[in-house]
């Protein structure tokens, strides 16, 4: 049936102009900009004479610092996906399928507690529990007979730390969507046909939740290869990665253009390798 007057599309259109209107003003008039500004040898807001160039992508690739510093990131971001999913897709599948009532729901209020607080609160306070002397040291000789001391402050396992306990949610929620969409007639079909549960979990359940998990994936991989605050913060000179090279760009050398060009080249690499991965995530779909 053909709607009169195109009155279903005029609503769609008002519907989803506001969404656009958001996206054109928030997003991509500020890549646009600063798109423009990798291009630039200075800032066009400041006394200084600036001009066309390419030298800012150009010293990415004369200086292996920058490329060090990137695959570094990357590591960063694949480790820390890693252990989101090893810890946060038991969490999501005892969620979904084992636990019931109330006790779901108080499970559920720890998981989303992170994003309740600021980002900045949660990383002082693993600043404060890694930290020397802190709580771990503290627990630990009230409970061992002997003296020890655990100062994790500043080392790449604390970054690792803060940024799991800041994006597992995403994994954990993502995955519990997927798993609460699979009918538990199916688990019980193959149960009565006598499959193992290993069988069930890597024939069924991992199967039809491969959607929400690569998604989880994505959501945190993404910001954590870019990330800054907690490597600043928790990692100290341990915690110099990509991200916080172009935080240095912007906020304490102001080479907008440098830290431009630096920001899209990491833009880049990540989109190549969603495009190498786009394969197995339509197949997973």
């Amino acid at each position: 049936m053909v709607a009169r007057g195109g009155g279903p599309a005029t609503s769609a259109a008002v519907l989803v102009t506001p969404a656009y209107i958001w996206l054109t003003a928030a997003v991509f008039l500020p890549l646009s900009m600063m798109l423009f500004f990798s291009f630039l040898s200075d800032v066009p807001f400041t006394d200084h004479a600036w001009r066309a160039t390419l030298e800012n992508y150009g010293e990415f690739f004369q200086k292996p610092f920058y490329a060090t510093l990137l695959w570094r990131s990357l590591k960063l971001g694949a480790t820390v996906t890693g252990l989101c999913i090893l810890i946060g897709f038991p969490c999501a599948f005892v969620l979904a399928k084992t636990i019931r009532g109330r006790w779901r729901e108080a499970l559920f209020l720890l998981v989303i507690l992170p994003f309740w607080s600021n980002s900045l609160v949660r990383i002082f306070s693993w600043a404060i529990v890694l930290r020397g002397n802190g709580v771990i040291d503290a627990t630990l000789n009230a409970i061992l007979p002997f003296d020890v001391s655990v100062n994790l402050m500043f080392t790449y396992s604390a970054v690792i730390i803060g940024l799991v306990h800041s994006y597992l949610p995403y994994v954990i929620l993502t995955s519990y969507l997927a798993l609460q969409a699979i009918d538990d007639d199916l688990i019980d079909a193959a149960r009565s046909l006598g499959a193992s549960r290993r069988t069930i979990l890597w024939r069924i359940i991992l199967p039809l939740s491969l959607p929400g998990l690569l998604a989880g994936a994505v959501l945190i991989f993404v910001p954590v290869v870019g990330s800054f605050m907690e490597p600043r913060i928790l990692g100290g000179r341990a915690g110099t990665f990509f991200g916080t090279v172009i935080e240095d760009q912007f906020v304490a050398v102001f080479n907008w253009p440098l830290g431009a060009a630096l920001s899209f080249i990491l833009l880049a690499v990540v989109l190549l390798i969603l495009a190498a991965s786009s394969p197995v995530l339509k197949r997973a779909q």
